[in-house]
């Protein structure tokens, strides 16, 4: 009984989607709900799981191809057989052949220039670890690969094969790759952004000492209590609620000639995803505990990573938070996520000599940065929006208080 694959509705005013990559063939067993294929939206990439149990019969849309919301993309035989492999129609002394060690298995996980240089290289998918998403191996993760000498080395024939070019200034091979529908969308809203918004950017820092003392005398019984780690986002999108309440404009936007302004915070966080940068929204924030907010950040965190976020979940921030820090960064001009007016943006934390009631003194101090849009928000409302996120965070306590 033939089951059908469809595209199913990806988010509002979504019509459309591209066929992003296969994980299983014609003639591949499936079961049901394990991912057949990953789709791309201008909104996130996800995978689609099989509505049944059976054997890929047809798979209608090649990778690259842009297929409308509803339309069957494939098709599940319920009552198939999985396709007999080649090794199982082979004679018995063809089994008993040894096999070469430069095959490589499981290539439907492995992206086509990583594949190349692989067999290139005489190594097998056991060799690699893939650090793509879902596992997938990518061409970096060969090349690491070769370069620690962790794993099998080129053979005396590939190296003479090498020797010319290397000789000429080494490899100079390019790789050409579609864009992702998600990193087009991302590159025309902050396109969209420069130039439709006066982004003005203002710069403080802020003395960790207090958030890290609260963090260090309740990190054992909070973790007990809600199985999660106390860390320090929770805190700036704690503080950043305050802040919006006392300035209201940054939690605002434009439409037209009129300014909409939010009576509640629905805050996103910029989160690493396995196909670019994404940024889920905490809805409500001025709602949740300390614990709850971490709690959803740790579980956006954990689906990013799989590409599991869903458009819905993109969409009607009022303002945004990004942490560059995680990377290392020590300063940036983050820019805005339209139609937000306000962006803020976290850095590493660094040992710093400050003066303090007439002693210089070691202190753990982050550089915080908020773009805001210059139209809406006026430079003294956008200095006193971020003096208070410094002082939130430099006495934590009084978010509780709410003084």
């Amino acid at each position: 009984m033939p089951i059908e694959l469809k595209i199913p509705s990806v988010g509002e005013s979504i019509t459309e989607v591209i066929i992003g990559s296969w994980m299983k063939k014609e003639g591949d067993a499936v079961d049901e709900d394990e991912p057949v294929v990953e789709v791309d939206s201008d909104k996130a990439s996800q995978e689609l799981g099989s509505p049944g149990a059976g054997v890929v019969s047809k798979l209608l849309f090649k990778e690259g191809d842009t297929v409308p919301v509803g339309e069957t993309i494939a098709i599940i035989d319920a009552d198939g057989k999985p396709a007999k492999k080649k090794s199982d129609d082979k004679s018995d002394a063809d089994k008993s052949a040894p096999k070469k060690e430069h095959k490589v298995k499981d290539t439907t996980r492995i992206m086509p220039a990583a594949l190349r240089l692989m067999e290139e290289n005489n190594l097998k998918a056991a060799d690699v670890e893939g650090t793509g998403p879902g596992g997938r191996i990518l061409k970096e993760d060969v090349q690491n690969v070769l370069e620690s000498g962790s794993s099998a080395r080129v053979s005396k024939a590939d190296l003479s094969d090498l020797d010319a070019p290397a000789s000429e200034g080494g490899m100079r091979e390019t790789e050409t790759v579609r864009m992702t529908t998600l990193r087009k969308r991302i590159a025309e809203r902050l396109v969209q952004s420069q130039q439709q918004a006066a982004l003005l950017t203002t710069f403080n820092e802020v003395d960790m000492s207090g958030v890290m003392e609260l963090r260090r005398q309740y990190k054992e019984a909070f973790l007990k209590k809600y199985d999660i780690k106390l860390g320090f986002m929770s805190f700036f999108v704690k503080a950043a609620v305050d802040a919006l309440r006392l300035i209201p404009q940054v939690n605002a936007k434009i439409e037209g000639d009129n300014i909409v302004y939010h009576n509640y915070q629905d805050i996103g966080v910029a989160v690493g995803g396995g196909k670019g940068l994404v940024v889920p929204v905490i809805r409500n924030a001025e709602r949740l505990s300390f614990a709850e907010v971490e709690q959803t950040i740790a579980d956006f965190g954990r689906r990013a990573q799989a590409n599991q976020i869903t458009p819905d979940e993109m969409q009607g921030g009022t303002f945004t938070i990004s942490n560059g820090g995680v990377y290392g960064s020590m300063l940036s001009t983050p820019i805005l996520n339209p139609p937000q007016s306000g962006i803020l943006g976290m850095h590493n934390i660094v040992e710093r000599p400050v003066a303090a009631k007439g002693e210089i003194k070691v202190r753990p101090i982050m550089y915080l940065a908020l773009s805001y849009d210059h139209r809406i928000v006026d430079g003294r409302e956008a200095v006193t929006f971020l003096k208070r996120i410094k002082d939130c965070i430099e006495s934590p306590t009084r978010m509780l208080m709410e003084v």
